[in-house]
């Protein structure tokens, strides 16, 4: 994992892109996130509510300074559950999905970092954001949720894309964050694009944050649950 990881950061520190490395320990146990992060990760990220529940210590147990993002689909009668166990949920893929965050946390009293995603392959089976005006909708009715805050965008790439249909996806993220912050006002700083095996493309289009989980932590088990 040493090896890795200063790969990583190597590759990362030679782009354009000041991007930060998320380790996505997705089907990976507690205590490979403890080598991460004895190894200097900070930022993880995990697909579902569940796992975290049971994978991860009580915020209030993690160390201080350990960021854990919500990274997977977020159905809306997870989001009490998910609210409370997170720093941030990168997967937010509609109004009423942003509208029920922003209540369960002001009912705990935080304020949620978000994403927004966008489904730039236009792939059906994907989650995301479908057209531009429904992701601009969100952001300007964000502005009256004083419990969330959105940092900017995500998108997955398309799997099994040509490098030039992933690069064209990573370009129209980018293209759309930088006109939703002049139609709308607002900084959208993260552009969290790139996993394992696209994000040296997502560096080269201004990723400021790269998902890898498998190059990190090995092949994942999916026989266990």
């Amino acid at each position: 994992m040493k090896e890795v990881l200063e790969q990583l950061h190597e590759t990362i520190e030679e782009s354009a892109s000041p991007a930060r490395l998320m380790a996505v320990s997705k089907n990976h146990p507690y205590e490979a996130i403890e080598e991460a992060y004895e190894l200097g990760e900070r930022l993880f990220g995990e697909n579902r509510v569940q796992e975290i529940e049971s994978k991860f210590p009580a915020k209030k147990d993690r160390p201080s300074d350990l960021e854990l993002h919500l990274i997977g689909h977020l159905q809306s009668n997870k989001v009490k559950k998910a609210v409370p166990l997170v720093d941030s949920i990168d997967s937010v893929d509609s109004l009423k999905l942003l509208r029920a965050i922003n209540k369960k946390s002001a009912e705990i009293g935080c304020i949620m970092n978000i994403l927004l995603e966008y489904n730039t392959s236009g792939d059906a089976n994907k989650t995301g954001f479908s057209s531009y005006e429904s992701i601009k909708e969100t952001v300007i009715e964000s502005k009256e949720l004083s419990n969330v805050r959105i940092n900017g965008l995500m998108t997955i790439g398309p799997l099994g894309g040509s490098e030039e249909e992933v690069r064209e996806a990573f370009l129209s993220l980018k293209d759309m964050r930088n006109k939703l912050e002049k139609d709308c006002d607002i900084e959208l700083k993260e552009l969290s694009m790139g996993m394992s095996g696209d994000y040296q493309i997502a560096l080269e289009c201004e990723s400021t944050m790269i998902r890898v989980g498998t190059k990190i932590f090995g092949a994942r088990d999916y026989s266990k649950k």
